[in-house]
């Protein structure tokens, strides 16, 4: 049988921060990130939470939303690039504090385009290893805690939150259709974090020097964003036969609004069958995905058969794309 969402459950924190906030950190104006990014506010956790923190929030209401056994769970999956601590992974910490039996639990890192990733492993793991099992997938991140303040390109588009899914057998016709997942990692270079790992130790010199805070080159990532993500929605689409008119709703990684709409602008897609939450809560990277389809249900909710057309962006370069109808 296919495999399909079942239920959603997101998590932001209540800290919100304003571009009035942003400006004051970064020498800019409340204007000029409007009118770049699209962002007006997003959310930052307070001192001493976790990533595992929002995770365990967002799980918990997928799961009690799908009314699911947790011993039904068979496996845990998580999507982030900022985990708690560099290990054990953020996935094994999560399921302690969910109380799951012994399943397999890890973290899957492609930066923002982790959720669909993760999804689609957990997809794999249902339909040849785990059938009549259920998974829990979820997409956590805290940028808040990675950011230079100064840098008003990158500080003005990030914020913190979760998402998680549980998938399931659903019947045939819904579910996980199409699927397509790229990393070009010649282009590694136009995203990351420097410190921290084996190559440059996490110490007083890196500090001193911003190695452990996040730097991007935005303008590279605009254009791989808009070249990929209509290369793999075409793909993904021409694997199943379907026009992009025949997609419902349209749930994107909110890289941020301004670039969303130039997609949306270029590839023909109206207003209504886009799902916007970049104003409101900025890039929350590998939680954006799961954050938007959640907030896409809450406005509006889906309905049997509608197709949503899933996609993302993120470090390394990565992407993905895969289009879902809902049961």
């Amino acid at each position: 049988m296919p495999i399909g969402v079942l239920s959603i459950g997101s998590h932001v924190p209540e800290r919100v921060i304003t571009n009035q906030d942003i400006s004051a950190w970064a020498g800019t104006s409340p204007e000029w990130i409007e009118e770049r990014t699209g962002v007006l506010e997003r959310r930052y956790a307070e001192p001493g939470t976790t990533t595992s923190d929002m995770a365990a929030v967002a799980a918990t209401q997928a799961l009690d939303a799908a009314g699911v056994n947790r011993e039904r769970i068979g496996a845990l999956v998580v999507a982030t690039c900022t985990p708690d601590v560099p290990q054990p992974s953020t996935a094994a910490v999560l399921q302690s504090k969910l109380g799951l039996r012994s399943v397999p639990s890890f973290d899957v890192n492609a930066v923002c385009s982790g959720f669909l990733y993760a999804l689609t492993v957990a997809e794999g793991l249902l339909t040849t290893r785990m059938r009549g099992e259920q998974a829990l997938v979820v997409g956590a991140d805290m940028f808040s805690t990675i950011m230079d303040r100064s840098d008003r390109r990158t500080v003005s588009l990030f914020g913190d939150g979760a998402g998680a899914v549980v998938l399931g057998e659903v019947p045939e016709g819904y579910g996980i259709g199409a699927t397509r997942l790229v990393t070009d990692g010649e282009l590694h270079h136009y995203v990351g974090v420097d410190a921290g790992g084996t190559r440059i130790p996490l110490d007083e010199c890196a500090r001193a020097e911003g190695a452990h805070l996040f730097h991007m080159d935005g303008r590279s990532v605009r254009d791989y964003a808009l070249t990929t993500l209509d290369k793999l929605v075409g793909e993904t689409l021409g694997d199943t036969g379907i026009s992009l008119d025949g997609v419902d709703r349209f749930i994107l990684h909110q890289a941020n609004t301004r670039l969303l709409e130039t997609f949306a602008r270029e590839a023909g897609v109206d207003d209504d069958r886009l799902v916007l939450t970049a104003p409101e809560l900025g890039n929350t990277a590998a939680a954006s995905v799961p954050l938007t389809l959640h907030a896409a249900h809450r406005r509006r909710p889906l309905e049997r058969g509608e197709r949503l057309l899933l996609a993302s962006v993120g470090g390394g370069m990565t992407a993905g794309a895969m289009l879902l109808t809902w049961y």
